[in-house]
């Protein structure tokens, strides 16, 4: 289960690289754009006011996010959720936008669905996805190592995927080539500074953690965030000006040609 309160915590951080992946989305008075994996429908609903006259979809697996969402349905008269598997999803022949946000790393094997959605796409449609790229920061590792650990392994074993959760930005750019696109691949590392008690513990909960809470029942939970967040406090200690955690995303943008 996701929790909207929780993942909409650090908001202007987590908004900040819809933003930067949307503005380099340019196409001429979309008839449908999708967003797949919507979470609370917050940035769907500026789609829908960056393009009134489109019909916006937000889909997501989380019946959470979207009792969230059905909140900015007023919005836009063309704004709509659905809840739905993005692994079964399929883009429809008047589709010509497709966002996806920091939602990608949860299903596996998207690259290869990726390459099928931009096949399926008509000439001039777009396609824009972000994902994290953080797998390798200290955040990430320790919460496999004490996951991995004899006290959590058995408890924990195979909850946490990491190893192929995203692909390299120039993978993601070759797939898109391939499939007849012209394409644009970067990622970005973003400074964030952070306030308050251990607060990247806090960060981590809005979705990186949610895989091993879910996991736990709730004293071993709180057991493990103890255990993990007292090496986080130690990896990211507090300065003045507050704790800086450094947040790797990667972004890559398609015109199907």
């Amino acid at each position: 289960m996701w929790d909207p309160a929780k993942y909409v915590q650090f908001g202007d951080y987590r908004q900040r690289p819809f933003f930067d992946l949307t503005g380099r989305v340019l196409p001429d008075d979309p008839r449908q754009v999708v967003d797949l994996g919507c979470g609370p429908g917050n940035l769907t609903a500026t789609l829908a006011a960056r393009w009134p006259d489109a019909r916006v979809v937000g889909l997501d697996s989380s019946a959470e996010m979207l009792a969230t969402a059905e909140h900015h349905r007023q919005s836009a008269p063309g704004l709509e959720f659905r809840l739905g598997d993005i692994a079964s999803w399929a883009p429809s022949a008047d589709t010509d936008v497709v966002v996806s946000n920091a939602a990608l790393q949860w299903v596996p094997g998207h690259p290869e669905l990726l390459a099928g959605w931009l096949k399926a796409l008509k000439p001039g449609a777009w396609f824009a996805l972000q994902v994290p790229g953080n797998f390798t920061s200290a955040s990430h590792i320790l919460m496999r190592d004490v996951a991995e650990s004899p006290k959590w392994a058995g408890k924990l074993a195979g909850v946490l995927r990491h190893d192929e959760a995203v692909a390299l930005p120039a993978q993601y750019l070759e797939i898109m080539l391939d499939a007849g696109c012209a394409a644009d691949a970067w990622e970005t590392t973003y400074q964030q500074v952070l306030t308050g008690e251990n607060p990247v513990l806090d960060w981590v909960r809005g979705a990186g953690l949610r895989p091993v809470l879910a996991a736990l029942p709730p004293d071993d939970a709180a057991e493990f965030e103890a255990e993990y967040g007292a090496r986080l406090a130690e990896a990211y200690p507090a300065t003045p000006h507050g704790t800086v955690y450094p947040f790797r995303r990667i972004f890559a943008v398609a015109r199907k040609l």
